[in-house]
């Protein structure tokens, strides 16, 4: 989320990486941040220029950011390539994304970029929440509606980062997320039509975000990184199961196509014999009245 932190965050994680001897390699995706806490090994600025964009397109700022990732998209085989080269020297990539989620998660640029990582590289997503926002039950909910959709977009394993926990602990999201009667009761004490539709939407979505990977984590003093570190880690047989999933599904449908392009050759097939056999018969006629 926007706000969350999520650039800092980066910066702490590879900062932890290498306390811990962890070679990390740091990718940015944002085309139009200003300054950067950390080094990017990969950084979109390199290669796109942001306000250059919103001046040749005639763009706002996230038609230009979704814009410049388009374009970087059509190069993103080189940077897999790189990431290739690389893989014998490094034991993590982090990508930093845009903050704004229909930018980066609903778009078309956004999925290739993923889907090619993924393709080759086992992947996770880290979805950064404002510990102190979320405290709220109704912000909470929205957060965990965020978070469920980019993971079914993307179909990849999800962490939950519950960021600032300096100021404020999570300790009532983490339960939350967990304990849906503990959430029920924090609603009631909410009157408003924000708090019914909160409701409706945490009956829904309880089997779903129940099984979430949460951690509480502050960018600002370190506490909780090695907890994320770790809960990325343990994403690893999730990934290779959903991987397994979306290879049978293309299977299926290759062999979908394949059994309807067959069907397709016979009907055309057909026609073609009724045609011959109408011209057959004509020819026939023809001849029996000449």
């Amino acid at each position: 989320m926007a706000g969350a932190g999520k650039t800092t965050l980066m910066s702490r994680l590879q900062a932890s990486s290498a306390q811990y001897g962890h070679r990390s390699y740091l990718m940015n995706l944002d085309p139009a941040v200003r300054t950067l806490p950390y080094r990017p090994a990969i950084d979109i600025r390199d290669n796109v220029n942001y306000k250059q964009v919103m001046q040749d397109y005639k763009l706002g700022p996230n038609g230009a950011i979704m814009t410049a990732l388009n374009l970087y998209a059509t190069k993103f085989d080189q940077v897999l390539g790189i990431l290739d080269k690389r893989a014998s020297k490094v034991d993590s990539v982090f990508v930093d994304t845009p903050g704004q989620i229909e930018v980066f998660t609903w778009s078309a640029s956004g999925s290739i970029i993923s889907e090619s990582i993924a393709a080759t590289h086992p992947t996770c997503i880290v979805f950064v929440v404002d510990a102190v926002r979320a405290s709220s039950p109704t912000t909470f909910i929205s957060n965990v509606v965020y978070a469920c959709s980019v993971m079914y977009r993307m179909r990849l394993p999800l962490v939950l980062a519950f960021n600032k926990a300096d100021a404020c602990p999570a300790m009532e999201p983490l339960r939350w997320l967990t304990d849906y009667e503990s959430f029920q009761e924090a609603l009631d004490r909410d009157t408003s039509f924000a708090a019914s539709l909160s409701h409706s939407l945490g009956l829904m979505l309880e089997e779903f975000y129940s099984t979430l990977r949460a951690v509480a984590v502050s960018a600002a003093t370190g506490q909780g990184v090695d907890a994320l570190l770790g809960a990325i880690e343990a994403t690893r047989p999730l990934y290779a199961e959903l991987q397994a999933e979306k290879k049978a599904e293309m299977q299926r449908k290759r062999e979908a196509a394949a059994v309807n392009q067959e069907r397709v050759a016979e009907d055309r097939l057909r026609e073609f014999q009724a045609h011959r056999a109408g011209e057959d018969e004509d020819d026939a006629d023809a001849d029996a009245d000449a």
